[in-house]
C-alpha cells in the first residue's frame, strides 16, 4: 500500500554510526563510479547544463520562489506544498534569504534548512539566496560551506535590501553582488551554479538604466551562470531588456520573474519593496475591485497568462520564474492555461528520489519506507555511498536511528484535531482500530463522518497501484490484518503504463506481489501453520516489537521485487526486501503507533492504553510471492489464515482429557 507502495557489482558501501567510511581510503568522488547508467540524465546535471539541453531542444520550463516561514507550523505546510506543486516539473525552485531570520542556522524556518529539505527530502533541483547583507567574508565562506555539505548546488548572489532606510558598509564584507560573485568562484572554484539579478527597468539605486546593465555585465563576467530578472507588468519591458542585454554582451541565459497579481495588499507591498510603479491600465482595474479578493485573483491569472504567452510567443524566452508568495493556486492556474504544468504520472524510479548530489547514482532502495521516502533518507543521509545496480548482502546496513519523529519535514501534514477525527477521539477496542484501517483503504468515511486520508505509516492518499488490490485489502483489514504497504504482482507492463510504470520510455517493468502488515499473534500462529504449505513460493518475515523474529529467508539475502529492462541497459532492480533492513525498519513501524498515534491521547486513557496494546503484541509481517507471472497467492495465504482462526477448536482426544 504505497501510502501503500510505493552497478556496481560489489556491495555498495555505507559508514558507520561514527561517520568513518568502510571504503579502504577510497575517495566518495571515486567510490561513486559505478557500471549501472543511471536512468534520469536531470539527476546528474548541473542546473546550467539542464538549462542548456532544455534551450536546444525548444523545451520550455518554469521554476518557482518561495520565502522561509515564521513558524514550524509554517514550515511543514510549505514543505507540503512543495511536494504538491513539485510534481508539475518545475525545473528548478529558489528560497529567499532574510538576513532578520537567521538564514543559515538549523532552525526548521531558516533559509538553509528550507532549502536543504527541498533538495534532500523533496527531490526538487533548488537555488539557495544568499545576501552580502550584515556579513562577513568568514560568515558567507561558513554559509557556503554548509550549502555545499548539505548538497546545495546553486547560489543567487545578491547584494540585498539594508536592514534600514540605508545601505551600510560591512566591515570585511562585501557592499555589491559582482563582489560575492568573484568571492564564490575564488574560493569554491566551479562548484555552485552562479544565479544574479536583473532589473528590466533598472535597479532603483542605479545611476542610469544603462549603467544598471553594465553592473548585470560585470556579475556574468565574474562568473555568473545565469540571470532571474525582477518583476514587471508588461512583455515588452522585459523584451526590450533582454535585448539591450543582448546587445551589451550578456549572452547568459536571462529568465524572466512572473508575478500573478493575488491580491491588493500584496500587490503594493511587493511594489514597496521593490520600488516599482503599477501601469495605469492594471491599477484601473483592481482599484474598484481591491476588497474582492476573488476577483482580483482571477485578474491577476489573466494579465499574467496573457503576458507569459507574448514572452513565449517571442521565440526568445526559454522559461518563466514565478514568484508564489508561497501559495499556489495562482501560480498553478496561470501554469495550466500556458500548457507548462506537467503531471507526468511516470517516475524515474519506484520511490522518491534525492537531489543530494551525493545520491545521484542511488537506484535501489529497500520496500519498507516506500511511503515514508523522507524518514529513509533521514536515516541514510551519513552513508558515503549509496547501492547503485544492486543492493548486495549488506550484513550492516547502519542505518540512523530515527528518535526526531517531531522533526518538520517527517511530521504529518494533518493537525493534531484533523487526526483525532480521522483516528477517533475515543476508540473501544481493537476492532475501533480496524475500522480505521479500513476507512483508509476504502476511501468511505469513518462513523463520524470524516475521511480517513492518511495512517501514522503513510502521510498521503492511497497511490493508484494501490486501488488495484482495494477489493483485497478492504477484506482483510476488517479482519485485523492491518496493512501497511503492497504492491500487486506485475509481468512486463509498458515503462509508460500510468499506473505501475517507471523509468524511461520503451521498457517493461515487473513486479512480485508484496504485502506488509500488523496482525495479532493468535493470527500469526495460524498464519505460520499455513505457511509450510506455500514454501518456497512465499518468503516470509516475522517480527514483533521485542525483536522475536521469525523468516523463511534464504541466508538472509535480499530479494529483489521490482525491476525493469530498458533499451541499451542493464537490468535495474529499485526495489528489495532486504531482512536486515527489515530489523531497523521494525524500530521505527513500531514506534509509530506511539509517536503519532498513542500520543494524540491523555496518559492512561483507554484509547491508548488500546494502541499501546497493539504495539507491545501485534507482529509485523511481510509476505513476497516469488511467482510473479502468476496470480498472486497472498490473498489465499490470509483466507486459509482467517478460515483457521474461524475454525471451531479440535475436540480432545482421549488421553488430553484425562490428563
Amino acid at each position: 500500500m504505497v501510502n501503500q507502495r510505493g552497478g556496481c557489482s560489489r556491495q555498495s558501501c555505507k559508514s558507520d554510526s561514527s561517520g568513518a567510511s568502510c571504503s579502504g581510503g577510497e575517495s566518495s568522488k571515486e567510490s561513486s563510479r559505478c557500471s549501472t547508467p543511471v536512468l534520469d540524465a536531470d539527476r546528474c546535471d548541473r542546473l546550467r547544463d539542464k538549462m542548456r539541453r532544455r534551450m536546444e531542444s525548444g523545451d520550455r520550463w518554469f521554476s518557482l520562489e518561495f520565502f522561509p516561514p515564521r513558524t514550524a507550523g509554517g514550515a511543514v505546510n510549505l514543505i507540503s506544498r512543495f511536494d504538491r506543486m513539485g510534481s508539475g516539473g518545475p525545473l528548478y525552485i529558489d528560497i529567499t534569504w532574510h538576513p532578520a531570520g537567521d538564514p543559515g542556522s538549523d532552525k526548521e524556518t531558516s533559509s538553509m534548512m528550507i532549502a536543504s529539505t527541498a533538495v534532500n527530502y523533496c527531490g526538487l533541483e533548488t537555488i539557495l539566496h544568499l545576501t552580502c547583507c550584515n556579513q562577513t567574508k568568514q560568515k558567507i565562506t561558513g554559509h557556503l560551506a554548509k550549502a555545499k555539505h548539505l548538497g546545495l548546488k546553486n547560489i543567487m548572489a545578491l547584494r540585498g535590501d539594508p536592514m534600514g532606510a540605508d545601505w551600510e558598509e560591512e566591515e570585511g564584507g562585501f557592499n555589491y553582488a559582482v563582489n560575492l560573485v568573484k568571492y564564490i568562484r575564488s574560493e569554491f572554484d566551479d562548484y555552485f551554479d552562479i544565479c544574479v539579478a536583473g532589473y528590466p527597468t533598472g535597479h532603483p539605486e542605479a545611476e542610469s538604466y544603462e549603467a544598471d546593465l553594465r553592473h548585470l555585465k560585470e556579475k556574468v563576467d565574474a562568473g555568473a551562470d545565469f540571470v532571474i530578472t525582477q518583476l514587471f507588468f508588461r512583455a515588452e519591458t522585459f523584451l526590450k531588456f533582454l535585448d539591450d542585454c543582448r546587445a551589451n554582451g550578456i549572452a547568459c541565459p536571462i529568465v524572466p520573474g512572473i508575478f500573478p497579481i493575488q491580491g491588493y495588499q500584496s500587490l503594493r507591498q511587493l511594489v514597496k519593496l521593490s520600488k516599482l510603479e503599477v501601469p495605469e491600465e492594471i491599477t484601473k482595474v483592481i482599484e474598484p475591485i481591491k476588497d474582492n479578493d476573488a476577483a482580483i485573483r482571477n485578474y491577476g491569472i489573466q494579465q499574467a497568462v496573457e503576458m507569459c504567452r507574448a514572452l513565449l510567443d517571442s521565440g526568445k524566452v526559454p522559461g518563466l520564474h514565478f514568484y508564489t508568495l508561497n501559495r499556489e493556486v495562482a501560480t498553478v492556474e496561470v501554469l495550466r492555461q500556458l500548457g507548462l504544468w506537467t503531471e507526468d504520472p511516470r517516475r524515474p524510479l519506484p520511490w522518491a528520489v534525492s537531489a543530494h548530489p551525493k545520491r545521484k547514482v542511488e537506484d535501489v532502495r529497500p520496500i519498507f519506507w516506500a511511503s515514508r521516502p523522507k524518514s529513509y533518507i533521514y536515516r541514510t543521509q551519513d552513508w558515503d555511498e549509496f547501492p547503485n545496480g544492486r543492493w548486495g548482502n549488506s550484513s550492516s546496513p547502519a542505518f540512523g536511528e530515527l528518535n526526531d519523529y517531531y522533526l518538520f519535514y517527517l511530521k504529518s501534514k494533518s493537525s493534531k484535531d484533523a487526526l483525532l477525527q480521522m483516528w477517533g477521539k475515543e476508540l473501544m477496542n481493537e476492532e475501533s482500530v480496524y475500522e480505521v484501517f479500513t476507512c483508509y483503504i476504502t476511501g468511505q468515511s469513518n462513523r463520524h463522518g470524516h475521511k480517513v486520508t492518511c495512517l501514522p505509516w503513510n502521510d498521503d492518499h492511497l497511490a493508484p497501484e494501490t486501488n488495484l488490490l482495494k477489493d483485497e485489502l478492504e477484506k482483510v483489514n476488517r479482519r485485523g490484518v492491518l496493512t501497511i504497504n503492497s504492491q500487486p504482482n506485475i509481468n512486463g507492463k509498458p515503462s509508460t503504463d500510468p499506473v505501475v510504470g517507471w523509468g524511461p520510455a520503451g521498457g517493461y517493468v515487473f513486479q512480485k506481489a508484496y504485502l506488509e502488515f500488523f496482525t495479532s499473534s493468535e493470527s500469526v500462529t495460524a498464519l505460520l501453520k499455513v505457511l509450510k504449505k506455500y514454501e518456497p513460493r512465499v518468503n516470509y518475515h516475522i517480527v514483533n516489537v521485542h525483536g522475536r523474529n521469525l523468516t523463511n529467508a534464504p541466508d538472509m539475502q535480499p530479494n529483489a521485487v521490482t525491476w525493469g529492462i530498458f533499451p541499451g541497459r542493464e537490468i535495474v532492480q529499485p526495489t528489495v526486501v532486504d531482512p536486515v533492513s527489515f530489523m531497523y525498519w521494525k524500530d521505527e513501524a513500531f514506534a509509530l503507533w506511539i509517536e503519532q498515534w498513542a500520543k494524540l491521547y491523555e496518559d492512561e486513557s483507554p484509547s491508548r492504553m488500546i494502541i499501546k496494546y497493539i504495539h507491545d503484541n501485534y507482529f509485523l509481517v511481510n509476505l513476497v510471492d516469488n511467482d510473479f507471472p502468476l496470480r498472486s497467492c497472498l490473498w489465499q495465504v490470509l483466507d486459509d489464515m482467517l478460515e483457521l482462526l474461524d475454525a471451531p477448536p479440535e475436540p480432545l482426544t482421549a488421553m488430553e482429557q484425562s490428563e
